[in-house]
């Protein structure tokens, strides 16, 4: 059987299977976007199913800092929606 990939929250840090996990991602352009597949090009972080995850990120800068560029309001919007399945 094949092992599944890891990684961690950057919200609550613990270690997940990367399918577990929304992938938000940072392109060459500089442009910040939540990608589903896990598959888009640039520098990836990672996130819990989780809206208390998404505010600890938030709170902590921690997305800021793991994409190294600041973060809009629109984008926490966006993985607001997208936790809550709107």
């Amino acid at each position: 059987m094949k092992k599944m990939p890891q990684r961690s929250c950057i919200g609550c840090n613990l270690k997940k299977d990367k399918k577990e996990l929304i992938r938000i991602v940072k392109n060459k352009e500089g442009q910040i976007q939540v990608d589903p597949t896990g598959k888009a090009a640039g520098r990836g972080a990672y996130l819990c199913n989780s809206v208390d995850c998404l505010e600890m990120a938030k709170k902590t800068k921690r997305l800021e800092k793991a994409l190294e560029t600041t973060i809009d309001e629109e984008i926490y919007e966006e993985l607001r929606r997208v936790i809550c399945g709107e």
